[in-house]
């Protein structure tokens, strides 16, 4: 099943821990703020999603 990964980008501070936390899943746009990168095709991205949202400190990822 596929994951359903969303940034609030009224909630995101631009910390950039997702970034840190998950770099093949998230990177920052020219403003700072987070936003997710297309998949690059067979990798799991569960785990490392899942550690990502955990870091972000205004809670602003969501998955499902």
């Amino acid at each position: 099943m596929p994951i359903s990964i969303e940034i609030d980008r009224d909630v995101c501070i631009g910390a950039g821990q997702c970034a840190l936390a998950a770099p093949k899943i998230f990177t920052q746009d020219e403003d700072g703020f987070s936003e997710v990168l297309p998949p690059s095709g067979g990798e799991d991205r569960g785990p490392t999603v899942g550690e990502a949202a955990r870091v972000c400190p205004v809670q602003a990822i969501t998955v499902t």
